[in-house]
C-alpha cells in the first residue's frame, strides 16, 4: 500500500511527500549530514549508517502499508527528513511513532519543520489511521519541543540518560498526540 498523503507545497514553494526509492541517495546525504551534525538527536550513528547502500535505502523507502519517510524539499534539493512507523501488533496498531526528524541548518526558521510534521500527522490520520502519535525528542532541543507542543503534542515522559554521546548522558522527552478517531 503506498503513502496516499499528497504533497503539500507552502507559499515559500517547499515541497513536503513521502519519499520514494528513486529518492535514497538524496535520503542517504542528508540523514547522514544530520547524524554528524546532530548527534544527539539521535540514536543511531554516523558509524553506524555510513555503510548503508543506497540499494539497501531504496529498498527502505519503497512504499509499505505500516510505515513512510518523508521528506521537504527546497526546488530540487532534500532540506529535512523524518519517518514514521505504526505498531505492528493488533493491539498496538493504534499507535504509531514518528522518529529522525531532521532540517539541514539552512532551511531551518522557515517553516519546514512544520510543513513535514503536518504531512505526516495527515498520513497518520488517513493512511495508517492511529489515535495516537509519539515521539522523543531530545530535552535540549528547545525549538523542536516547541513545534511539537504546537502541534498538539504533549509531554507523557522523561527519561533520563537516555542515551550517551560522547560519553555525555542526554536526557529525551517523551511526547504524544491524541488523534480524532480514523473515520
Amino acid at each position: 500500500m503506498a503513502a496516499s498523503t499528497q504533497p503539500a507545497m507552502d507559499r515559500e514553494g517547499l515541497l513536503a511527500r513521502p519519499l520514494v526509492p528513486a529518492d535514497a541517495a538524496a535520503f542517504k546525504a542528508l540523514r547522514l549530514r544530520g547524524l554528524q551534525e546532530c548527534p544527539t538527536a539521535f540514536a543511531s550513528s554516523f558509524e553506524e549508517e555510513v555503510n548503508d547502500s543506497v540499494e539497501a535505502i531504496a529498498q527502505r523507502l519503497a512504499p509499505k502499508a505500516d510505515r513512510a519517510i518523508f521528506g521537504a524539499w527546497d526546488a530540487d534539493r532534500l532540506v529535512a527528513l523524518t519517518g514514521i512507523q505504526r505498531e505492528a501488533m493488533r493491539k498496538l496498531a493504534h499507535k504509531a511513532t514518528v522518529w529522525g526528524v531532521y532540517v539541514a541548518p539552512e532551511a531551518r526558521g522557515k517553516g519546514v519543520a512544520a510543513l513535514l510534521m503536518q504531512q505526516v500527522l495527515t498520513f497518520a490520520a488517513d493512511t495508517l489511521r492511529v489515535r495516537q502519535v509519539s515521539l522523543g525528542v531530545n530535552a535540549n532541543n528547545a525549538a523542536a519541543l516547541a513545534l511539537y507542543r504546537r502541534l498538539g503534542f504533549q509531554q507523557f515522559g522523561f527519561e533520563s540518560g537516555y542515551m550517551l554521546v560522547g560519553g555525555v548522558p542526554q536526557d529525551e522527552v517523551y511526547m504524544l498526540r491524541v488523534q480524532d478517531a480514523p473515520r
